[in-house]
């Protein structure tokens, strides 16, 4: 993470207390910061002595049993990845801000890490292979209301990084549908496979442009089944100044705003090749729904 998500994380959003606090840990020695051109932020990483630490005080406990030298090369990743990472703790930042200023909600939990969380499941394909997802991000959030009992509403967050081909992204979205029907969730939730319904979740699909998003909710229209409400698709910009704005798009409202058009979904592609469709971005702009992610139904 940076300093940036530091302060917004784990000190209110004080800078000065922030700058103070990791000028202490990196005398310690507890954590370092990767070298990196002057001109992109400043990435902070545990160190050895760092990871050594939490590891004595049980701090990792509840994480897989990665030996330490897997853990320590964790600080050094591709630039690709580091940014990607970057992008994700920049979601998370912006979720923590919003939901701090929004009662009745409160952040359970937001685990960035994929092996606490990945799974097993059937995508869509003639032979219905199963895969292993690997989620970027867990989100946990309790709705408490006095004299009710707590809500939780569940999310698997998944930022795109326009690297994947459709073809890819409708996979990993139909793994994350069977996850949920095949009752596999809900077993993790502690309830049984029948239960499923009880325990329902959305994946949270940011990405980087609204040409990209809607590119991916027409596709995701076209699964079989198709994903109609299960995704809700927002761009980075949007999600990092207001994620629980209205801001969101299931591909059933770009169904909706499309119907009837030269864009309707039901009008499949010959193929999936990359190309402009600006007058579609334009239509959609002016007529879909956006929606708030916890705010009632309309």
């Amino acid at each position: 993470m940076t300093a940036a998500h530091a302060a917004i994380l784990y000190f209110d959003g004080k800078a000065e207390a922030t700058k103070k606090r990791l000028q202490k840990l990196k005398a310690a020695g507890l954590i370092g910061e990767l070298a990196r051109h002057p001109y992109k932020r400043a990435v902070l990483f545990l160190t050895r002595e760092g990871l050594a630490l939490l590891h004595k005080n049980g701090a990792l406990a509840g994480y897989p049993q990665l030996g330490m030298p897997t853990l320590a090369k964790r600080a050094r990743v591709s630039e690709s990845t580091l940014q990607h990472e970057l992008e994700i703790m920049d979601v998370k930042a912006a979720f923590h801000s919003a939901v701090t200023k929004t009662p009745p909600f409160a952040i359970k939990q937001f685990s960035t890490w994929p092996l606490l969380y990945q799974f097993q499941a059937l995508r869509a394909g003639p032979r219905g292979t199963e895969v292993p997802v690997k989620p970027d991000s867990f989100i946990h959030v309790c709705e408490t209301i006095t004299g009710e009992d707590p809500y939780d509403h569940f999310y698997f967050l998944e930022v795109d990084r326009s690297h994947e081909i459709q073809e890819k992204l409708a996979q990993k979205a139909s793994a994350y549908l069977d996850y949920y029907q095949s009752g596999a969730f809900a077993v993790s939730r502690g309830l049984p496979r029948a239960d499923y319904k009880q325990r329902p979740f959305q994946v949270l699909m940011v990405f980087r442009t609204t040409e990209r998003r809607n590119n991916t909710a027409e596709r995701l229209l076209q699964n079989n089944p198709p994903i109609r409400t299960q995704a809700c698709l927002s761009t980075f910009e949007e999600v990092t100044t207001d994620p629980l704005g209205k801001i969101w798009i299931c591909p059933l409202d770009y169904d909706t705003a499309t119907r009837g058009t030269a864009f309707d979904a039901e009008r499949k592609r010959p193929s999936w090749a990359y190309r402009r469709q600006i007058e579609r971005d334009r239509l959609v702009d002016s007529k879909v729904r956006k929606f708030a992610l916890l705010a009632p139904p309309q």
